[in-house]
Protein backbone atom coordinates (compact mmCIF):
# COMPACT_ATOMS: atom_id res chain seq x y z
CA UNK A 1 0.00 0.00 0.00
CA UNK A 2 1.51 3.71 0.80
CA UNK A 3 4.91 4.12 2.32
CA UNK A 4 5.01 7.79 2.21
CA UNK A 5 1.58 10.18 3.14
CA UNK A 6 1.83 13.88 2.38
CA UNK A 7 -0.80 15.96 4.98
CA UNK A 8 -1.55 19.25 4.29
CA UNK A 9 -2.78 21.40 6.90
CA UNK A 10 -3.99 24.64 7.36
CA UNK A 11 -4.86 24.69 11.16
CA UNK A 12 -8.52 24.73 10.57
CA UNK A 13 -10.83 22.22 12.55
CA UNK A 14 -11.35 19.91 9.97
CA UNK A 15 -7.67 20.03 8.83
CA UNK A 16 -6.66 18.52 12.51
CA UNK A 17 -9.42 15.87 12.10
CA UNK A 18 -7.78 14.97 9.31
CA UNK A 19 -4.36 14.93 10.42
CA UNK A 20 -5.30 12.79 12.80
CA UNK A 21 -6.94 10.11 10.49
CA UNK A 22 -4.18 10.61 8.34
CA UNK A 23 -1.42 9.78 11.01
CA UNK A 24 -3.92 6.85 12.17
CA UNK A 25 -3.94 5.49 8.86
CA UNK A 26 0.28 5.88 8.52
CA UNK A 27 0.07 3.60 11.61
CA UNK A 28 -1.93 1.07 10.77
CA UNK A 29 0.28 0.68 7.36
CA UNK A 30 3.77 1.43 8.62
CA UNK A 31 3.63 4.93 6.59
CA UNK A 32 6.14 7.69 6.87
CA UNK A 33 4.29 10.80 6.72
CA UNK A 34 5.35 14.54 5.57
CA UNK A 35 3.16 17.16 7.41
CA UNK A 36 2.66 20.27 4.73
CA UNK A 37 1.56 23.84 5.05
CA UNK A 38 1.42 26.29 2.28
CA UNK A 39 1.54 30.22 3.74
CA UNK A 40 -0.35 32.69 1.87
CA UNK A 41 1.17 35.40 -0.17
CA UNK A 42 0.14 38.73 1.19
CA UNK A 43 -1.13 41.07 -1.63
CA UNK A 44 0.00 44.79 -0.73
CA UNK A 45 -3.16 46.07 -2.15
CA UNK A 46 -5.29 43.83 -0.14
CA UNK A 47 -6.18 46.14 2.66
CA UNK A 48 -8.33 48.41 1.72
CA UNK A 49 -9.93 50.09 -1.18
CA UNK A 50 -6.65 49.92 -2.98
CA UNK A 51 -4.64 50.60 -0.01
CA UNK A 52 -1.01 49.60 -0.68
CA UNK A 53 0.50 48.56 3.13
CA UNK A 54 4.35 49.69 3.61
CA UNK A 55 6.74 46.79 3.48
CA UNK A 56 6.72 46.88 7.08
CA UNK A 57 3.24 45.95 7.86
CA UNK A 58 3.73 43.07 4.92
CA UNK A 59 6.79 41.53 7.01
CA UNK A 60 5.19 41.72 9.85
CA UNK A 61 2.15 40.12 8.61
CA UNK A 62 3.97 37.10 6.77
CA UNK A 63 6.57 36.70 9.73
CA UNK A 64 3.26 35.95 12.24
CA UNK A 65 1.99 33.35 9.35
CA UNK A 66 5.03 31.61 9.38
CA UNK A 67 5.35 31.09 12.49
CA UNK A 68 1.81 30.01 12.84
CA UNK A 69 2.63 27.46 10.34
CA UNK A 70 5.20 26.49 12.11
CA UNK A 71 3.12 25.91 15.06
CA UNK A 72 0.79 23.63 12.93
CA UNK A 73 3.30 21.54 12.01
CA UNK A 74 4.86 21.07 15.43
CA UNK A 75 1.19 20.00 16.39
CA UNK A 76 0.96 17.23 13.08
CA UNK A 77 5.07 16.13 14.05
CA UNK A 78 3.91 15.87 18.19
CA UNK A 79 0.76 13.66 17.13
CA UNK A 80 3.02 11.29 14.99
CA UNK A 81 5.36 10.95 17.24
CA UNK A 82 3.05 10.12 19.75
CA UNK A 83 1.55 7.75 17.09
CA UNK A 84 4.97 6.21 16.43
CA UNK A 85 4.92 7.54 13.11
CA UNK A 86 7.63 9.11 11.11
CA UNK A 87 6.84 12.79 10.67
CA UNK A 88 9.05 14.97 8.74
CA UNK A 89 7.58 18.81 7.91
CA UNK A 90 7.70 21.45 4.88
CA UNK A 91 6.06 24.62 5.07
CA UNK A 92 6.34 26.45 2.03
CA UNK A 93 4.59 29.79 0.25
CA UNK A 94 3.92 28.54 -2.92
CA UNK A 95 1.86 31.13 -5.43
CA UNK A 96 -0.63 28.16 -5.65
CA UNK A 97 -2.04 26.82 -2.52
CA UNK A 98 -3.24 23.24 -4.74
CA UNK A 99 0.13 23.50 -6.62
CA UNK A 100 2.29 23.75 -3.69
CA UNK A 101 0.50 20.87 -2.48
CA UNK A 102 1.26 18.46 -5.13
CA UNK A 103 4.31 19.64 -5.77
CA UNK A 104 5.50 18.99 -2.30
CA UNK A 105 4.52 15.70 -2.62
CA UNK A 106 6.45 14.65 -5.52
CA UNK A 107 9.97 16.50 -4.32
CA UNK A 108 9.35 14.30 -1.12
CA UNK A 109 8.86 11.44 -3.02
CA UNK A 110 5.09 10.65 -1.26
CA UNK A 111 3.18 8.15 -3.03
CA UNK A 112 -0.49 9.62 -1.91
CA UNK A 113 -2.05 12.93 -0.20
CA UNK A 114 -3.76 12.98 2.57
CA UNK A 115 -6.56 15.57 2.53
CA UNK A 116 -9.44 17.56 4.70
CA UNK A 117 -12.12 18.13 2.55
CA UNK A 118 -13.91 21.55 4.07
CA UNK A 119 -16.95 20.49 2.37
CA UNK A 120 -17.32 24.02 0.72
CA UNK A 121 -20.78 23.47 -1.48
CA UNK A 122 -23.03 25.31 -3.57
CA UNK A 123 -22.09 28.32 -5.77
CA UNK A 124 -18.92 29.01 -3.92
CA UNK A 125 -17.56 25.86 -5.17
CA UNK A 126 -18.61 26.06 -8.38
CA UNK A 127 -17.11 29.65 -8.96
CA UNK A 128 -14.01 28.97 -6.72
CA UNK A 129 -13.32 25.47 -6.19
CA UNK A 130 -11.63 24.35 -3.58
CA UNK A 131 -7.91 23.69 -3.01
CA UNK A 132 -8.79 19.90 -2.33
CA UNK A 133 -10.84 19.52 -5.30
CA UNK A 134 -7.63 21.11 -7.37
CA UNK A 135 -5.63 18.37 -5.53
CA UNK A 136 -8.17 15.73 -6.96
CA UNK A 137 -8.28 17.36 -9.96
CA UNK A 138 -4.54 17.74 -10.53
CA UNK A 139 -2.74 14.94 -8.96
CA UNK A 140 -0.85 12.19 -10.21
CA UNK A 141 -1.02 10.00 -7.52
CA UNK A 142 -3.66 8.95 -5.04
CA UNK A 143 -5.81 11.61 -2.65
CA UNK A 144 -7.45 10.39 0.21
CA UNK A 145 -10.58 12.94 0.96
CA UNK A 146 -11.07 12.84 4.68
CA UNK A 147 -14.21 14.11 5.57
Amino acid sequence: MFKHILIPTDGSKVARKAVKAGIALAKEIGAKVTAYHALEIVPPYAFAEGYVADATAITLLQEAARKQGERYLAEVKKAAAVAGVRCDTLLERPEVTHQGIINAARKRKCDAIFIASHGRGGVKALLLGSVTQRVLAHSKIPVVVYR
